[in-house]
């Protein structure tokens, strides 16, 4: 299977690069007769867009061309194809750059990969554009999971030094359906304001800043996922590494856990409102690489946008010499807020793909008339 394509019972593959003509994603596996929410898949693509200062200057419209797989708004459960018309392209903004690969960008890994004959411009097909089509296909899932009564979250625990609260395990859905209604994905109202500037001090530094998103699902039964090789870990966090800044994931306490004890890092079990739970979820909802029935918790690290405007190092591929480059055209200083609607998406697609896997993709469709 290529290397663009994710998912075994529900499967997206996703094309098109920054510049190009149009990027876009085909589903396939989606049940039959699942009318499209489009106010939550407009909703979701919205919150990914750039806005004011904190983000780049590069303006799509972003709307869904559905080309297969749906008629008047129902799927059809054959392969849904969308495609997203990239129209504010300026490929002349990278003109500088050819043959010099930009630092911590898929520039020279790309280059010796394919040979030279990627496109490169805007990152080509390892662009953040690409995140569009994972953004929508992703809403679908999302719009299947709500119907099931699976919501997931996802807010800024940390941008740079500042740090916000974690969800409220007690009263998680009070805390995602908050979250659905904000643009700046935050828990805390203060801290919108305050991160906002610190991204806004960094672009005026010419610089970025990264941080850590934080997502919660809710919901989610257990004995969902599969052991060894295809645990509900190890899914999420294949398809949680396609987005192109994440370069850290850890569940529960994660990382935490080299700190403690056992007596400390294990969840004892007790049975709350007639049902089997765990008193703590330091390992946040999964054991074995199976739901437990706890909220999935995990944390997102997001790099600083390795497109800057400061001079940096590099090497000239054609003359093998060292070299300066400056970064001009539209970038953003963070994409943190961006990414939340994302790593939601493909959260969503994991847990759809593998509630498929358990109860088969009749479990999503509708009663037939």
């Amino acid at each position: 299977m290529s290397g663009n394509t994710f998912g075994k019972n529900l499967t997206v593959t996703v094309f098109g690069e920054s510049h190009g003509p149009a990027v876009g994603a085909v589903i396939d596996g989606l049940p039959s007769g699942i009318r499209i929410d489009m106010d939550l898949l407009l909703d979701q693509l919205n919150k990914r867009k750039p806005a004011g200062k904190i983000s780049t200057a590069r303006r799509e419209k972003d709307l869904p061309e559905f080309l297969s797989g749906v008629k008047d708004g129902l799927t059809q459960g054959t392969p849904l194809t969308m495609l997203f018309r990239n129209e504010n392209v300026r490929r002349d903004d990278y003109d500088s750059l050819t043959g010099k690969p930009r630092p911590s960008h898929a520039d020279y890994s790309g280059f010796v990969r394919y040979g030279g004959f990627a496109d490169a411009s805007g990152g080509g097909h390892f662009s953040a554009r690409l995140t569009v089509p994972m953004t929508a296909a992703g809403a679908i899932c999302l719009q299947m999971l709500r119907d099931k009564g699976i919501r997931i979250g996802t807010h800024i625990r940390k941008l740079h030094h500042l740090e916000e609260r974690c969800f409220d395990q007690d009263d998680l859905l009070k805390d995602i359906e908050k979250l659905d209604t904000r643009l700046f994905p935050v828990l805390e109202d203060e801290m919108e304001g305050k991160m906002k500037e610190v991204i806004e001090q960094a672009a005026v530094r010419k610089d970025s800043v990264g941080g850590i998103l934080e997502t919660a699902v809710y919901g989610l039964e257990a004995g969902i996922g599969e052991p060894v090789f295809d645990s509900l870990e190890g899914l999420l966090s294949h398809a949680l590494f396609a987005v192109p800044a994440v370069k850290g994931v850890q569940f529960g306490t994660g990382f935490g856990l080299a700190e403690m004890y056992g007596s400390e890092a294990n969840d004892p079990f007790i049975v709350k409102e007639g049902r089997v739970a765990t008193a703590g979820n330091h390992n946040g909802g999964i054991n074995g690489g199976i739901s437990n029935g706890m909220p999935v918790i995990f944390e997102t690290v997001i790099k600083p946008t390795p497109s800057i405007g400061q001079k940096q190092r590099t090497v000239d591929l054609e003359t093998m010499t060292e070299t300066e480059i400056e970064i001009s055209g539209r970038h953003d200083p963070a994409v943190i807020h961006r990414a939340r609607p994302v790593i939601d998406g493909m959260t969503a697609l994991v847990l759809c793909d593998l509630l498929m896997e358990k109860y088969g993709r009749a479990w999503f469709e509708k009663e037939r008339i």
